[in-house]
């Protein structure tokens, strides 16, 4: 399905299909995307990763250690690597301590191992607001949190070469977003040595499949157009002829 311009309606019309969309990716990793074990849910992170975000029981080991990395688990990245235009991994950490998404918890200690991201114009509506964002994606990444982040609002003023930059700072791998394709799909794989996988993509064009990281070797493929689509269903029919049409209201 296209993506729609969402900046041609307010912004309380984009949280009903964010909503719907959380929902909709929630579905289908429970609905036998993630291997067993794993479990998906929406959940309201208003803060940072602290421990009552992390655990929902006070774990005792890393989240990387109650991952199951066998052959039927998932996407092995060796076997299958993620299909994205950009790639880069860093050489040692480089990040600082420093609305609902889809959280991804393992039934063994149920700590966080991923989440889904979808932003949000709150997300960019201020310099506090989009530093806050960037923050907490920065902490869950150095907590060995795998993250996916899919940003369908156009580069602005406080992210003015996309939120990978915001988010990644000026660190090897910041790469440019083309002219044509400025909106991102960016999947981190999180821990001591984070690795970016990074998909532009363009009002218009259709969603990526992209890999949400269990581990360091395997991921499950998201399907952001399927979900996109079904969420797009649930929007009112007014509201969807507003986005489709010629001229905004």
């Amino acid at each position: 399905m296209p993506i729609h311009d969402w900046t041609r309606v307010k912004a309380g019309i984009f949280h009903h299909f964010h909503y719907e969309w959380i929902s909709e990716i929630s579905r289908v990793l429970n609905r036998g995307l993630l291997p067993p074990g794993f479990y998906a849910m929406a959940e309201q992170i208003a803060g940072g990763m602290g421990p009552d975000v992390l655990a929902l029981e006070m774990p005792d080991a890393p989240p990387s250690a109650v991952v199951n990395t066998s052959s039927d688990c998932g996407v092995a990245v060796a076997i299958r690597p993620p299909k994205v235009s950009f790639h880069a991994k860093t050489e040692a950490d480089i990040y600082t301590r420093k609305a609902k998404a889809v959280v991804v918890r393992h039934s063994s200690h149920h700590r966080v191992i991923a989440m889904v991201e979808l932003v949000s114009p709150g997300n960019k509506g201020s310099v506090g607001a989009i530093q806050s964002f960037a923050r907490k994606a920065q902490e869950a990444i150095y907590a060995g949190i795998h993250l996916l982040i899919v940003d369908l609002f156009p580069p602005g003023p406080r992210d003015p070469e996309g939120i990978h930059r915001v988010i990644w700072e000026d660190r090897e791998g910041s790469f440019a977003l083309p002219p044509d394709a400025p909106m991102t799909c960016v999947a981190y794989m999180g821990g001591p040595c984070p690795e970016v996988f990074l998909e532009p993509v363009a009002l218009g064009g259709h969603l990526p499949e992209m890999p949400l990281f269990l581990s360091d070797e395997i991921y499950v493929p998201v399907p952001l157009d399927a979900t996109y689509r079904a969420a797009w269903d649930a929007v009112p029919a007014f509201w969807r002829d507003v986005l489709t049409s010629d001229t905004s209201p």
